[in-house]
């Protein structure tokens, strides 16, 4: 009997020390710091926000978030800027999704390269990131046309954001696409993703009450299983919640009424600030906007004190790349830079800053354990001063390698028969037509950004929303008048979106009578354009005065394994530069910025080269210096 007791004893011993270890081990489990997508078995109830808490499998969860989006970031790069994030203390990435640049022609997909989607969101499970999506359609994010693709704007009843039938039809036939290929990473199938958003800060826009729910409905019939949250402004709040989704909170500064305001659109739910904007974007002829770091950071422990979970926006911004920069229009229209350092977390080129060690230090006290160092920084390069001693003008490219398309009318740029008919999204638009003579041409505001002025190849001036009419100088017999019309990007947020075609999208009229027979070149600067640009036996020394619109080339020299360096164009006025192919984006003197990112992954060793494509006054030389300067700060209050 004592023995069978003891034996008893042993076992409920035993027993005890086992749940005491399982104990430990769920616990250690579900602590948020320690937590990851690849340690975490037996999934069955996901994200879940039964209550004032969220819960992860059971277990009480805060989400630590920061936003960083993979189309804005070189993919060589994606994981150091994601173990930076983990070791700030984070526990959970946020993405928005591309449709633009996933579907850039209708029906013709891209998920490769540095748009491999499911690549990113598996390294963020291996890094030890959760993850909330965010597909869109829309995504706003200072990014061209808000996500959208441009090739919607050829429909002219195109009613976008709305559940109109070729809006419907085109986001139907992109997420039976897109969500194939994120339904088996979602969290329930062992995948990193534990919450999907509605659309995104519909509150703000809200033209159709019909629409969320239509989003809603996509989402799920495609076997979307996860969270479903929605995400606004406090103003957008009431008009962007769809039931069956957890409201979530944007701002900057801290209104303690905003997170209450959430209880009046859902009781007793988890509060979640879903962007807490770590800084600001730039616009050309702005200032570079600064947050102070200490108000940032008092701001989000302060949101942290309430219980609230939150993600930063951005952790990291990155480089809106080519021509993706996305626009304002509030009374003025008003484009963004390309750079979108955002005065985030990280730099641009992925540095720390005061705002990462200062939150590391915050997110430390919250855990009540160290988190993982850091990693090194990068250096960053100053390769000197770059020479671009050979030259070639538009005008002589055109007779080489633009077929132009004879139209009797202008024809905006989305409905030029370019690009298997899917016509032009980005770049430039040029409009050439016959005078017999002078007088004041008008654009009755049908420019659409800026266009610059030629009588045959001499610069008249400019055309744009502020300046609608020039005068034309009078000339002997017939010459020919050409408008350079250039798409500055976009607008992403508002509810101008269904106004954003380009070029031309009505008539111009010189003496009160409307410019006819045209000859349209689209001239979009892709790949293709660029190889046959090379090629060009057309290029020529550099004469003593070189005006644009022309192309300038020259080589950048790598002696060793290529570093991170920044362009400044000192002395040149507006363009693109072009490194080894690739679209480093927009320059413009009005600043603020006035360095371009170049990531060593674009450089090789030996030569490189470098192809700027300059509106109007050219500079000498390009210097490649090892930081960036993006302009005179602005400091938001």
């Amino acid at each position: 009997m004592g023995g069978c007791c003891g034996r008893r004893r042993r076992r409920l011993g035993a027993l005890l020390l086992l749940l005491l270890l399982l104990g430990g081990l769920l616990l250690r489990r579900f602590n948020w710091s320690s937590l990851v997508p690849l340690q975490l078995w037996g999934r069955t109830l996901g994200l879940q926000a039964e209550d004032s808490e969220f819960r992860l499998e059971g277990m009480p969860f805060r989400i630590f978030g920061g936003s960083m989006h993979y189309f804005r970031v070189p993919k060589e790069y994606w994981r150091d800027r994601m173990v930076k994030m983990k070791t700030c203390g984070l526990n959970t990435l946020t993405t928005y999704v591309p449709w633009n640049l996933h579907e850039a022609a209708s029906g013709k997909f891209d998920f490769s390269g540095n748009l491999d989607l499911e690549a990113f969101l598996t390294l963020a499970a291996e890094v030890g990131l959760w993850v909330i999506l965010r597909p869109g359609p829309y995504i706003c994010s200072e990014w061209e046309l808000g996500g959208l693709p441009s090739w919607l704007l050829q429909d002219p009843d195109m009613q976008l954001r709305t559940t109109y039938k070729g809006f419907t039809e085109a986001v139907d036939a992109y997420f039976d696409h897109l969500m194939a290929r994120v339904v088996p990473l979602q969290y329930k199938k062992g995948g990193p993703i534990i919450a999907v958003q509605v659309e995104n800060e519909y509150g703000s826009y809200a033209k159709d009450p019909q629409y969320l729910t239509y989003i809603k409905t996509a989402l799920l019939d495609r076997g979307i299983v996860e969270l479903l949250m929605t995400s606004d402004n406090k103003d957008g709040l009431s008009s962007g919640y769809v039931e069956g989704a957890l409201a979530t909170v944007n701002f900057q500064k801290v209104d303690s009424s905003f997170l209450v305001y959430l209880d009046t659109v859902q009781q007793n739910k988890p509060k979640m600030v879903m962007e807490y904007w770590t800084g600001w974007f730039d616009s050309w002829g702005g200032p570079h906007n600064v947050f102070d770091a200490d108000d940032m950071v008092n701001s989000v422990a302060e949101v942290l004190k309430t219980g609230a979970s939150i993600n930063l926006y951005m952790f990291h911004g990155g480089t809106n790349f080519g021509f993706m920069n996305g626009a304002l229009d509030f009374d003025e229209y008003k484009p963004d830079v390309t750079s979108y350092d955002y005065d985030a977390v990280l730099t641009e080129a992925g540095d720390y800053t005061s705002k990462f060690f200062r939150l590391r230090q915050l997110f430390t006290k919250i855990i009540g354990q160290p988190l993982p160092l850091p990693p090194m920084i990068t250096d960053k390069a100053s390769y000197g001063a770059v020479l671009l001693p050979q030259y070639v003008s538009l005008w002589e490219v055109l007779l080489s390698i633009v077929e132009p398309i004879k139209s009797e009318f202008p024809v905006n740029m989305e409905n030029l028969p370019v690009n298997d008919g899917n016509g032009q999204a980005y770049g430039y638009t040029l409009y050439e037509t016959v005078i017999s003579g002078g007088g004041q041409l008008h654009s009755r505001d049908n420019v659409r950004d800026r266009a610059q002025v030629f009588v045959n190849t001499v610069f008249v001036g400019f055309l744009d929303y502020n300046t609608v009419e020039l005068s034309i100088p009078e000339g002997q017999g017939f010459r020919q008048l050409r408008l350079l019309v250039e798409n500055c990007g976009r607008v992403n947020y508002g509810l101008m979106l269904n106004e954003q075609r380009k070029g031309l999208i009505g008539d111009v009229f010189l003496n009160k009578t409307p410019l006819r027979n045209f000859k349209i070149y689209s001239l979009e600067m892709k790949p293709g354009f660029m190889e046959s640009l090379r090629g060009l036996t057309a290029w020529s020394t550099i004469p003593d005065y070189a005006v644009g619109p022309a192309f300038f080339r020259g080589n950048l020299q790598v002696q060793y394994l290529p570093q991170d360096t920044f362009l400044k164009l000192e002395g040149w006025e507006k363009g693109v530069v072009f490194v080894n192919g690739e679209n480093l984006g927009r320059y413009w003197k009005i600043g603020p910025q006035e360095t371009l990112y170049l990531p060593a992954t674009w450089l090789q060793p030996g030569n490189n080269e470098i192809i700027v494509f300059e509106e109007r006054t050219a500079g000498r030389i390009i210097q490649s210096v090892d930081m960036p300067y993006l302009g005179r700060t602005h400091y938001m209050d």
